[in-house]
Order: C-alpha cells, then sequence, then structure tokens
C-alpha cells in the first residue's frame, strides 16, 4: 500500500514537472498596474521623466534663438545737449530740449551686409537640431536603460516563480521519501538531501526577491514614480525573429537615423556656417544715421551720416578663420569615429543577439527534452531501487538548469534588442 502511494506521488510530481513552462505570466491580471509589458513604461517615461522634460525645456529654448540671430540689432538714439551750461551759455544751466544752441538727435541702425544675418541665422538652426539631436540620445538612453531594467525585473520573476514551483515538487518528493524511508525502502539520508535542496531553494528565492525589489526601485527611478509604486508582476518580453535583424538593413538604419551621428552631423552644419560667417567679417558693415537739431520748440537743421568699419586686423581675421575650419575638420572627424563606433556596436550586438536565439533552440529542443528523459529514466530507477536519491536530484536540477537557461536566454536577446535599437534609433 505504501508502495502504491509513493509511486503514485512520484507519477504526480512527474507530471508536474512536464508542464508547459511560463503559463504563470499569463494567468496573473495586471489591469491596474503598469509594466504588463515594456511599451507602457516607454510611454509613461516619455510623459513624467523628469530628464527629458528638461530637454524638452531647453530644446524650445534653442528655438527660440533663431529668430533673433537673423533679425538687424536695435537701433541707437543720441541725444545732445549743446551749451546747456557754462559762461557763453545763452540760457544759463538749462538742459531741456531746444534750450542752449539746440538739442542734436541721432538715430543709428547698424545693417550687416553680404548675408551675414542669413548665416548667423544658419548657425542657430543647426545649433537647435544639435539640442534635438541630444534630446533624441537622452531620450533613446532612457528607453535603453528601461528595457534592460524591465529585462532583469522580468527574470527575477521568472527565476523566483520556477523556483518556487521546484521548491513545491520537492515537497512532495520528501513526502515520499519519507514514505519509502518508513517502509524501510530508502535510507534517511534521502530525505534529508531533499530538506538541503529545499533550504537551498529558499535562500535563492530570497535573493531573487531582493534583485526584484532592486529592479522596480530602479524603473520607478528612471520612470519619475514614487519608489512605493508598484509594477506588474507578470511582466512579458518581446519577440522578435531573427530574419528581421538583417544586418545590411539595420548598418543602413544606423547611417540614417543614429541619433549620435544625426547631432554630428548638425555640429558640422553649424561649425561650417559658422566658418563661413567669419570668413564674410573680411567686409565691412554699414551704420546709418539721421540727426535733426531742435532749437527752441522747432528742428532748425537735419543731418545724415554713413558709418562703414574698417576691417584691416588681417591677423585676427586669419586666425578666427583658421580656428572656425580647424573646428569643422573637428567635427568631420569626430562623425567618422562615432560612425565606425555605433557600426561596431551593431554589429557586436547583432553577432550577440543570434548567438542567444541558437542558445535558446539549443536548450528548448535538445538539452531540456533531454533532462526530462534523463529524469523520468532516474525516476523510474529510483522507483525500482536501481538508482540512489542524489541521481533523481541531479536529473531534477539539469531541468531546472534548462529552463532557467530558457530565461536567461530570453532576457539575453531582449538586452542586445534594446542595445540595437539605440543603435537604429528607433523601435523595432
Amino acid at each position: 500500500m505504501n508502495t502504491n502511494n509513493s509511486k503514485t506521488m512520484l507519477v504526480l510530481i512527474l507530471t508536474a514537472l512536464m508542464l508547459p513552462r511560463f503559463g504563470w505570466a499569463e494567468k496573473v491580471s495586471s489591469s491596474n498596474l503598469i509594466g504588463a509589458n515594456v511599451q507602457e513604461l516607454l510611454n509613461w517615461a516619455d510623459t513624467h521623466n523628469p530628464e527629458l522634460a528638461a530637454m524638452r525645456y531647453e530644446t524650445d529654448a534653442a528655438s527660440e534663438r533663431i529668430a533673433p540671430a537673423g533679425a538687424l540689432p536695435d537701433p541707437l538714439l543720441r541725444v545732445e545737449f549743446m551749451d546747456f551750461a557754462g559762461r557763453d551759455a545763452p540760457n544759463g544751466f538749462n538742459p531741456l530740449p531746444g534750450k542752449g544752441s539746440g538739442t542734436k538727435y541721432t538715430l543709428m541702425q547698424s545693417i550687416p551686409l553680404w548675408g551675414k544675418r542669413d548665416l548667423r541665422k544658419e548657425v542657430a538652426t543647426a545649433e537647435l537640431e544639435q539640442f534635438k539631436g541630444r534630446r533624441l540620445v537622452s531620450v533613446i538612453e532612457s528607453h535603453t536603460r528601461i528595457k534592460n531594467v524591465y529585462a532583469q525585473y522580468y527574470q527575477t520573476i521568472g527565476l523566483k516563480k520556477l523556483n518556487e514551483d521546484i521548491l513545491r515538487l520537492l515537497e512532495d518528493l520528501e513526502a515520499v521519501t519519507r514514505v519509502r524511508y518508513a517502509s524501510g525502502l530508502v535510507p534517511q539520508q534521502d530525505a534529508i538531501r531533499a530538506q538541503v535542496e529545499k533550504t537551498i531553494l529558499q535562500s535563492e528565492i530570497i535573493s531573487l526577491e531582493t534583485e526584484q525589489q532592486q529592479a522596480q526601485a530602479r524603473l520607478n527611478a528612471i520612470l519619475g514614480r514614487t519608489q512605493d509604486a508598484q509594477l506588474s508582476s507578470a511582466p512579458e518580453l518581446r519577440r522578435l525573429p531573427l530574419e528581421k535583424l538583417d544586418r545590411a538593413a539595420m548598418q543602413e538604419k544606423v547611417v540614417r537615423n543614429n541619433p549620435l551621428l544625426a547631432t554630428q552631423s548638425a555640429q558640422i552644419s553649424a561649425a561650417d556656417a559658422n566658418k563661413r560667417l567669419i570668413e564674410k567679417n573680411r567686409y565691412p558693415d554699414l551704420t546709418l544715421g539721421i540727426a535733426p537739431t531742435q532749437r527752441g520748440s522747432n528742428i532748425s537743421s537735419w543731418e545724415a551720416m554713413v558709418e562703414v568699419n574698417i576691417p584691416i586686423r588681417f591677423d585676427t581675421r586669419r586666425s578666427q578663420e583658421s580656428e572656425a575650419t580647424a573646428m569643422l575638420d573637428a567635427a568631420k572627424e569626430r562623425r567618422d569615429g562615432v560612425e565606425n563606433q555605433v557600426i561596431g556596436e551593431l554589429q557586436e550586438n547583432l553577432i550577440a543577439f543570434e548567438a542567444a536565439e541558437k542558445q535558446g533552440r539549443l536548450i528548448t529542443y535538445t538539452l531540456l527534452p533531454q533532462a526530462e528523459l534523463t529524469f523520468r529514466s532516474a525516476l523510474a530507477g529510483y522507483e525500482n531501487g536501481k538508482v540512489d536519491f542524489a541521481t533523481l536530484l541531479d536529473a531534477q536540477r539539469a531541468i531546472r538548469l534548462a529552463r532557467q537557461g530558457q530565461i536567461k536566454m530570453r532576457v539575453e536577446q531582449e538586452v542586445r534588442l534594446a542595445e540595437i535599437e539605440r543603435m537604429i534609433g528607433e523601435d523595432l
């Protein structure tokens, strides 16, 4: 009777071990929480993250610099009181308009020539594009951090759930060993080993709970949420077919969309416009003025003036032009360096993604079936007294390690996908 009971319990344990994996993620409702998928967190961050909000304001500020850059400078008004005091002043001390020998009003307007205003506007526009590029870099970096931490959050929950399932199975297995020990079929050492294995799993669960709380704290900090804000306890990772990551297409997207490259291109545009603006300083600017003179209550005379600056500081101008040329060359070299770097990082992450995909398939279709077959064999051998309990535990550990490998490969794919998306500047 005892032997039949133990056989029944072993069959139940085996059946539980063979249940479909990861079904737990689909059964937990999280309708009132965010974090069921990473897109919910990205949408929240775009609206609530303080750093991204600050970058939006800085971009708005940069856009307001374009109109002033191309505008004329403010006109100047000069008022001159002639003979308003002194021994020969006709009215003694009297600084009122029209008194003394008269009051002269001079209105002057500087006019930059040779397209300098358009070039200043072009420089401001290029600087705005740099701000936009830097903001996009901040957005994508923030999104990448969220995706990576979310993947860690998923991993801790997945591994903890797996260990909890295995712990329940070990409790059943411990009960089986006690029944068989009471029947004199196995030594007491089997029950002790089951208890040791349970203690190890309980310790791992505590560590995973700590890691889960740390990941949740990091996510809340990035999202701009309070630290006591809860996240969904059933996170899901994205799935992207390997064939969508064509290397040639990804490299083309990097060159076209990468925000770092876009920022560097805008810097080149700004440096080029600044160089052309400095070269325009070889030519003079013009100042026009008009000056009516008031005597008494009437305007008695009018004067006009033309003022031209004389750009004769050739050594200063040559140094400024050389500096602008060097800054333009530096911007071009820096962009080439950034392009080589991001293309190299893209290829590195594509290779790692492909490796994780292959490892996941190997675990799912080869290693895990082999581990399950080994467990069946060990279970049958233990039931017949042909193998010891340590062999059965080793077989159970092999299944647990294979399932852990499945979770970790999924997380590795998500992390590499996030890095690829950071390189190409868009979500896939």
